[in-house]
């Protein structure tokens, strides 16, 4: 398969011929960063983890050089960065059994420019080679604007697929915003209960961000416990972990929905079941 940048991989940890192993797919998803894939995508790695008919590919969309760092890593350069963030994103590929691992090593700033064609076309072209009955990204309420970004071009080149190519879903998961504040009715529950090791293991191996000053190990583990709890109110817990995402489907199916005003419905039903939950109890109202 042919990138735009000389410089983008595809990593194979079983080294199967880079063909066959991206197309045994089944779910696939991509990431803005090194170590996004394994903060939000931990049940479809899990699900696919010591399966012969469900098979995980990952993608990573920017190089990973403007990382912050601190400790061991202070005085490396964004070069040196790139390197060791691709090395820890091959170890998560061997720790999670990935089909496969893409690096398509744009910079930022390409994936932040709506007109730069680049990056869909290369997701267009993994898509393709995939053919994956899930789909896997950022939601379109992240903080982040590389995250976004991602999202966005994901989205455009879903569109440029033929209705028979398309995957039967589309999620937007959480790295940089909770979706905890979604209605309960908007939330796709993604259960995490299982491999408990397995998810601190593919955390772990992202030692430049955590011994770099960020504790996503933790964050990651600490949010799925939280929305297990936190989800029902009136029952005992059913999971003893939860990630979320919403359903960005549509978004795929019908190319005269703006995902502003998709994203924006989310908020609309949030702020209605506030108010409506208020002017109950008020009772004066």
């Amino acid at each position: 398969m042919k990138f735009h940048l000389d410089t983008a991989e595809i990593y194979v940890p079983d080294e199967l011929p880079v063909e066959q192993a991206l197309a045994r797919t089944t779910h696939l998803c991509f990431s803005a960063h090194q170590d996004d894939i394994e903060i939000m995508a931990a049940q479809p790695i899990v699900e696919c983890f010591q399966q012969k008919d469900k098979w995980f590919t990952g993608v990573v969309v920017t190089d990973g050089r403007g990382s912050p760092r601190n400790g061991l890593y202070e005085k490396y350069s964004d070069d040196e960065m790139r390197l060791v963030r691709f090395k820890e994103q091959r170890k998560a590929a061997i720790v999670g059994e990935f089909a496969a691992q893409v690096m398509l090593d744009f910079p930022s700033k390409v994936i932040k420019d709506a007109t730069r064609n680049e990056p869909v076309e290369d997701i267009l072209a993994i898509l393709r080679a995939t053919k994956p009955e899930f789909v896997y990204t950022h939601n379109l309420a992240d903080k982040h604007d590389t995250h976004v970004g991602v999202t966005l071009r994901v989205i455009e080149a879903l569109r440029r697929l033929n209705q028979a190519e398309r995957p039967e879903k589309v999620f937007g998961c959480e790295v940089w915003r909770a979706l905890d504040w979604m209605v309960d009715s908007d939330k796709v529950t993604m259960d995490v209960s299982s491999h408990e090791n397995l998810q601190f293991a593919l955390l772990g191996v992202f030692d430049s961000q955590i011994a770099g000053g960020k504790r996503y190990d933790l964050a990651s583990m600490g949010r799925r416990r939280a929305n297990a709890t936190y989800f029902e109110s009136h029952g005992v817990d059913d999971t003893t972990g939860l990630s979320y995402a919403m359903d960005m489907t549509p978004l795929m199916n019908d190319a005269s929905l703006k995902p502003a005003e998709f994203v924006q419905g989310f908020v609309r039903r949030l702020s209605l079941d506030i108010q409506e939950r208020v002017n109950r109890m008020d009772g004066k109202s």
